[in-house]
This record gives structure tokens, sequence and C-alpha cells, in this order.
């Protein structure tokens, strides 16, 4: 069925804008590439016999669907007024933010136990770990109404099919007046994918404080916009020092990216969920900076990676709808193993989380090929 996309969408060829449109609609079909739906209306006169389009049917009467082959961009955007316009994303794209925020929303399915709604990538349909991670937060959040959640930790052992549903397992081991602790296991069929804990807490009256200071660095506005395919999820990086490419140029083992969300619920486990889901995506790429010809984009190609670990420590509520500066600094990398330590602060310079990732890089060549099964949305 189609799905109303909360986007605007324009069909480029030669320059030309063949079509302009805020009410695109998005067909997702298991293992294939997602189609585009745009009314015929809001194709251009003269562009309506271009070989683009596939008129409709039924649900889709009246609507054209389009072939990105035949095409030179599409482009989606925000539709409204005063949004930057270098903030695009090209179709085929994985979603929307209320799509990643349906996904971390993870639904009872019995005693302690949660279901992951199934959405895949039709590239590569394997589950990322910081999702799993964000969904435990979520899932632990549902089950300890009240309380905060303040650190998280997950490791992560096979790979989750996202075609298929998986499971968030939480087992209390201590709920007290203060604190509640939880193990979590995400497991898909009879297979553990990641296991870990949640630490939440009721917070209390401040006896003392300080903060690791934000890096100095250009804000958002003054940052590069990247396209890492959810509408929604406004991206921007520090200094260009992000392309994936392994001809990229040479600097620190460190990346500075903003992020933030759009069309979010008032919900303290969404945001803290999506602050966690984000840390999976850029350690690797810090770690790969100051070595030539190494780019993240051989990833899942002719290098075998992915994050093996993830700890997460969380500081004070959580505002994903508002930008986050997140600090990748990777301190080791050796026996195929990258170690990150980085930090997360809002655009007041306040720390509102810590986190450390353990990753793997190796050659396809190399006997633990097994763990590269994590792709970054």
């Amino acid at each position: 069925m189609p799905t109303a996309m909360p986007s605007r969408a324009r069909v480029l060829l030669a320059g030309a804008v063949l079509a302009d449109t805020t009410a695109p609609e998005r067909v997702d079909r298991p293992g294939d590439a997602p189609e585009l739906w745009i009314p015929l209306e809001d194709v251009a006169p003269e562009a309506r016999t271009h070989g683009a389009w596939s008129p409709g049917e039924g649900a889709l009467a009246g609507h054209v669907r389009i072939d990105p082959e035949r095409v030179d961009d599409v482009l989606l955007s925000e539709p409204a007024d005063g949004d930057d316009p270098r903030d695009v994303v090209r179709f085929p794209n994985w979603g929307d933010a209320t799509d990643l925020v349906e996904v971390l929303d993870v639904r009872p399915d019995g005693e302690r136990r949660y279901v992951s709604a199934a959405r895949a990538d039709w590239r590569r349909p394997v589950v990322e770990g910081s999702q799993i991670l964000g969904q435990s937060i979520a899932a632990a959040s549902r089950h300890a109404p009240g309380r905060r959640a303040v650190s998280a930790t997950m490791i992560f052992t096979r790979a989750a099919n996202a075609h298929e549903p998986y499971h968030v397992l939480l087992d209390p081991v201590t709920e007290g007046r203060t604190f509640t602790a939880l193990r979590t296991t995400a497991v898909q069929g009879e297979r553990t994918c990641a296991f870990g804990t949640v630490l939440l807490d009721v917070t209390a009256p401040e006896v003392l404080r300080h903060a690791e200071p934000a890096p100095d660095v250009p804000g958002p506005d003054d940052s590069t916009p990247y396209d890492m395919g959810v509408t929604g999820r406004d991206l921007r990086i520090v200094g260009d020092a992000y392309t994936g490419e392994p001809d990229a140029p040479l600097g620190p083992p460190e990346l500075s990216t903003w992020v933030r969300f759009r069309r979010l619920p008032d919900d303290q486990a969404i945001h803290a969920s999506l602050l966690a889901q984000y840390t999976g995506h850029m350690s690797i790429a810090a770690a790969m900076r100051p070595h030539p010809g190494i780019g993240q984009d051989q990833a899942h190609r002719t290098l075998s990676t992915a994050i093996n670990q993830i700890s997460l420590s969380i500081h004070a509520d959580v505002r994903a709808d508002r930008w986050m500066l997140y600090h990748h600094r990777s301190t080791s990398a050796s026996g195929g193993m990258t170690h990150s330590e980085c930090r997360v602060h809002d655009e007041d310079g306040m720390l509102i989380a810590s986190f450390t990732v353990e990753a793997m890089v190796r050659g396809f060549g190399d006997s633990s090929k097994e763990g590269d099964y994590r792709s970054a949305l």
C-alpha cells in the first residue's frame, strides 16, 4: 500500500524540473527498491509524455511512478518555507525519521518482551547495532516509566535480518526506589544477536556539577549537509571532514557531526533512543581519516567492518529535535580493532551524553568476516 511521505519531491533532468510535489507517496516491496509515486497534476505538462513515468491504478490512480534510472535526480526535502535548501536526500532512500521512530519504539509482546517492526534497506537488509541499542533504551524506559535511562551498553554478536521482526527481552537485576537495572537481549528466532544492560534512575538534586566542554568547531549553519538516506534527519559534517571516499583528504582521527530530527513525539524515551541510534555511524570513519587509500565506502566490499560494542552514558534529558553535536575521536586502531571515545553536546555547549565504541576493520580475507553485518543509515 502507498504511504504518504512528509517531503517535497523534485524530479530533475538536464537542469529542468520535470515534476515538483509536496504530496509524494512511497511503496515498499520486500527485497526491492522502493517506488516513488507523485500526482500526475504535479508533473510539468510538457514532461508528461517523458518515458520516466508509469501510470498508476487503484489506490494510485491519478499518480505516476518515477523511474529513477531515466532522470538525473529525484530530490527529497522538507516542504516548509525557510528550510535550508542544502538539506536534501536522494531517492531511493531508506525512509523518514518517522519510520525510524516506529522501528525504535518497540511494542510489548509478552511479559518483559518487546518486538521490533521490520524495515529493511533493500541493498543490505541487516540491522545496525546502534539501532538495537536504541530499542533497548526504549524498551527499558517503557518497563520503568518515570525513570530516565542513564547508561546502556551492548555487545553485538550476530547478524539480525531486517526483513524479519526480532525481540528485545528484559531481565530485571534490581528495581529499587532509585535505580532500575536490566539485562537486555536481542533475539531473532533462536539466535542471540546482541546483549547488554540498561540502567535507569529517578534522578536527584545536584550536589556537584562539571562537564567536558564542547569542542570549538563551526555550528550547524556553517557545516556541510550530508545525505545519509533519511528524510527528517538533518545531518551536517564539520569541516567537510567526511566523504567516505578512500582518496579523501587525510586528517586526525576525529569527526564532528551535527544531527537533528524532525516530527518527533514529546517522548523522552524516543529522544534518547534516537541519540543512541546515531552512535554507531561515524566512529569507524574517524579511525580511517589518518590512513591513505581507506574510506568507509569500502565497507562490506573490500573491508569487513562492524560495530562490536557501544557503551553509552546519558547525562541529561535529550532533545533530539534540536541540534546535537557528536564528536568522535578514535584513540586506537590496532589488531583489526578500533576504539573511539565520543561526546554529544547540545547547541548551547551542554554535555548530554558520552559513549565509547569498539569496532573491527579487517580485510575480507581475515578470519573474522562473520562480524561484517551492520550497515549505517
